[in-house]
């Protein structure tokens, strides 16, 4: 991977730290270690996170079938599965959100703290 490429990923993973860093109310950093172990880019809870930012991805046309069948309020969720790997959920960032955030604040630790 070129340089570039390096940069425009370390951008978005930025991106959604920030982004989610400003819906969850909670700091979020990208790991910075990741590039070099291998690992996710971002956690929360626990809740991991591979970010990905490609010129084109193929699955928004499934998105946009799956949004179009949705009434007010629905959330459109697309389920896939390669060849030889495990199903994968597929759903928009603005509608897992709540989701991280009930993760977060719903459990507490034994201080009574959030997590």
């Amino acid at each position: 991977m070129g340089r570039s490429e390096r940069a425009k990923g370390a951008a978005f993973e930025r991106e959604i730290a920030g982004y989610l860093s400003e819906r969850l109310g909670r700091v979020v950093k990208r790991k910075l270690e990741q590039a070099r172990d291998g690992g996710d880019d971002i956690q929360v809870g626990k809740f991991r996170m591979e970010c990905k930012r490609r010129k084109r991805l193929g699955f928004y046309a499934w998105m946009d079938q799956a949004l179009k069948a949705c009434e007010t309020g629905d959330i459109p969720i697309v389920i896939a599965r390669g060849d030889g790997h495990d199903a994968v959920a597929l759903i928009f960032l603005d509608d897992l959100t709540p989701m991280l955030a009930g993760e977060l604040f719903d459990r507490k630790t034994p201080g009574g703290e959030p997590q």
